[in-house]
């Protein structure tokens, strides 16, 4: 298994940075380790709703997970501001890094992961093909 290791930093865009991350190593199946650091502000999907939640920071990036490929990536994450308050939800644009961003990636080259519209549930879900 293949990992990368890297640091984001100040002013730089959470998710768009990770879907980067993963076109320019043409990824087909990672996952993440590990992702803390803070943020300047947060942006966040919660469970069951449509829209996006803004959350002023500063926040400390206390958890990432997530898969991600070069066909899409699928990301949670908990924040806490500074009276220890969390929030959790699917991590979604304008999620800005404040001072760091310290994230691990682990390159699954046996798998390759894409995403396909589901009836059941409406959303585009993962689908896992093994690589010859």
């Amino acid at each position: 298994m293949q990992t990368y290791c890297f640091r984001l930093t100040p002013g730089q865009d959470l998710k768009q940075e990770l879907q980067t991350f993963a076109q320019a190593q043409a990824l087909e199946a990672g996952v993440i380790l590990t992702g803390l650091g803070s943020l300047t502000q947060a942006s966040l999907r919660f469970a069951a709703v449509e829209e996006a939640s803004a959350i002023a920071g500063p926040l400390e990036l206390i958890s990432l997970s997530g898969t991600l490929s070069r066909h899409g990536i699928h990301l949670h994450g908990a924040v806490a501001d500074d009276q220890g308050r969390v929030y959790g939800g699917h991590i979604m644009p304008g999620c800005m890094i404040r001072t760091t961003a310290e994230i691990a990636i682990a390159n699954l080259s046996h798998l390759r992961l894409h995403r396909q519209a589901d009836p059941a549930t409406g959303y585009l879900e993962m689908v896992v093909d093994a690589l010859p």
